[in-house]
Order: structure tokens, then C-alpha cells, then sequence
């Protein structure tokens, strides 16, 4: 029944926790407070480790699966699992997502560092992280190669997984509240499963319809979830789209602003950018010296003919047309 599964694997996540934090404290004490914050994860993927190699791999139950009175069995419900699957079951339900959860990590820095500021093949420190795993140094070479167009790509998927792994878990949850087997992905994905001693008692027979209950709602809220997270990514895409095209409007405004104003700041008298704008009285801009020598000869604006003595010349400072 559903309720034993889910005893069992919080009586097991209680225990490995404590395994967990027993060897982070000893670890703490031996080799300091900075140590154990840099191997924090390591040290906790080697508890859960230990914890299912002296019970499941070794054959025996867990803490958890004591408390229930339950076993492993195989797909055939006839022997417990076989060696090999047990293994499996283990890699798949420590190792894996360690791996998982580590590549992404050091894959979205990478990604991020070389959008931010692209490190030349020779400086391969400057992501700031020491290079001390083999799958660190394949990932920052991996990503060294890539294109611009293959890292925004490569981007867009870290970020869509990052985002998937918490939904599958979540479905696969959902899909055990409705079933009723399987509390955990590697359970089934290896295919294994369990019997009770006693058999299946009354009390989880008349509960087996509220965790079908619970399952459609959180089926129910996961589907929401996703469409929440899929219209707010199209606003963002929108929104993305909606700046890129005032931008490039901005783009184009700006310049034939200039290009206007480049004409409008040209001198009639020498055909070239105006310098040392200088007004007439009647309001016409011409050049310092295109003006001034102009008045030499003709004391008349070069365009409306207006008589205006020389001296009433005005020199424009700071003028920027």
C-alpha cells in the first residue's frame, strides 16, 4: 500500500539524514569549517552511499523497510532483486543525480562566464572555480569549442532542465499517489517493488482512494504549475522581442536625427559641417569665417538679402547644430 511506501522512505530519509550530519560533523571537526563547506555535498553523497550499500546491497532491508515489515522483490514478485539490479538502484538513486546536479552547475557557470567575458584557451582559471574533477575540465573544453549560436542553445537547455528535473519529480510523485507503487523514480525505472509480510491490511485498502485523491490534485497543481511557468516565459519572450524592436526603432531614430541635424548643420557659404555657428540678425547660421568674410564684401545675409552691419554678428557658444 501507498501509506507503507511512504513511511518507509521517510524512516529512511531520517536516518540517512542523521548519517549525513554525523559525518559532516566529524568532518568538521577533524578538518575545519572551510573543508567541510567545499566537500559538503561529497561527504553527504557518501553517507547515502554507505547507508544503501550495508542494507540493500548487502541484502538486507533498510531502517525503513524494517519499520513497515516490507521487502524488495523483482518484477516477478517471486525473489528478491538480483545483485546487479540492486546496484543499479543505488547508482540511479545517489550517483546520478549528484553527476546530474554537478554538470549543470559547473556547465551554467561556464556558459555564463564565457557570455560575460570569453577566456582564452591559455588562462583556463578564469571561471574562478579550481580545476579538481576530470568532469569540470571535460565540461570548460566542451564549451571552449562552441560557437556563440551553440552556447545561447546550449544555455536555453541547462536552463530547460534545471527547470524539468523538479516537475518529473514531482509527476512521478503524482503517478504514485494514484497507482500506489513506485515512491521512487529508481524504484521504477530498475523495477523494484515490494510485498508485506501480512499481506495488504484493511486500514491501507480504505485509504488507497484519498492518496488517488491526493495524486489528482497534485497532478492537478503540477499541470497549473507548468502553465504558469510556460505563459510566463512567453511574456518574457514577448517582452524580449518587444525591447529588441523599440531598441532597433530607437536605433534608426537616432541616426536619422543625425543625419537631419547633419544636414540642417551645414554651411550655404562653404557647403561643409558648419564650425563656430554664428547668427545673423535675421536668424541665418553660417560659419565664423565663411560669414565674417563674406560681410568683407557684402554687409547682406547671404540668403534673404538683409542689410545688417558686420557687428551685429552673434557667435554662438556651445551651439551643437
Amino acid at each position: 500500500g501507498p501509506a507503507r511506501l511512504v513511511r518507509c522512505g521517510q524512516k529512511d530519509e531520517l536516518y540517512r539524514a542523521g548519517l549525513r550530519s554525523g559525518a559532516g560533523t566529524a568532518l568538521r571537526g577533524l578538518a575545519g569549517a572551510r573543508p567541510w563547506l567545499a566537500w559538503r555535498r561529497e561527504v553527504e553523497l557518501l553517507s547515502d552511499v554507505a547507508y544503501f550499500v550495508l542494507t540493500t546491497l548487502s541484502g538486507y532491508q533498510t531502517l525503513g523497510e524494517e519499520y513497515v515489515n516490507i521487502i524488495q522483490v523483482d518484477p516477478s514478485k517471486k525473489k528478491v532483486p538480483s545483485f546487479l539490479r540492486r546496484a543499479l538502484f543505488i547508482s540511479l538513486h545517489t550517483v546520478v543525480p549528484y553527476c546530474l546536479e554537478k554538470a549543470l552547475l559547473h556547465l551554467e557557470h561556464e556558459l555564463q562566464m564565457e557570455a560575460e567575458e570569453p577566456r582564452s584557451p591559455e588562462n583556463p582559471q578564469a571561471l574562478g572555480f579550481p580545476s579538481r574533477t576530470l568532469i569540470r575540465s571535460w565540461i570548460r573544453k566542451q564549451v571552449g569549442e562552441l560557437t556563440e549560436q551553440q552556447k545561447k542553445a546550449a544555455s536555453q537547455v541547462v536552463h530547460v532542465l534545471k527547470q524539468s528535473i523538479p516537475l518529473l519529480h514531482r509527476l512521478h510523485l503524482a503517478v504514485f499517489y494514484i497507482q500506489g507503487t513506485f515512491y521512487h523514480l529508481s524504484k521504477r525505472i530498475t523495477g523494484i517493488s515490494y510485498l508485506h509480510f501480512g499481506g495488504l491490511q484493511g486500514e491501507d485498502q480504505s485509504i488507497r482512494s484519498s492518496y488517488k485523491f491526493l495524486g489528482i490534485i497534485s497532478l492537478f497543481h503540477l499541470l497549473l504549475t507548468i502553465g504558469v511557468q510556460m505563459y510566463s516565459l512567453k511574456q518574457k519572450q514577448r517582452a524580449r522581442q518587444e525591447w529588441r524592436l523599440h531598441r532597433n526603432l530607437a536605433h534608426q531614430k537616432s541616426r536619422s536625427k543625425e543625419a537631419a541635424a547633419g544636414r540642417q548643420s551645414r554651411c550655404t557659404l562653404c557647403l561643409e559641417q558648419r564650425r563656430h555657428s554664428t547668427a545673423t540678425p535675421c536668424g541665418h547660421l553660417f560659419c565664423w569665417e565663411c560669414i565674417t568674410a563674406w560681410c568683407n564684401t557684402r554687409a547682406e545675409c547671404p540668403l534673404c538679402r538683409e542689410k545688417f552691419h558686420p557687428q551685429k554678428l552673434i557667435y554662438l557658444r556651445h551651439y551643437q547644430m
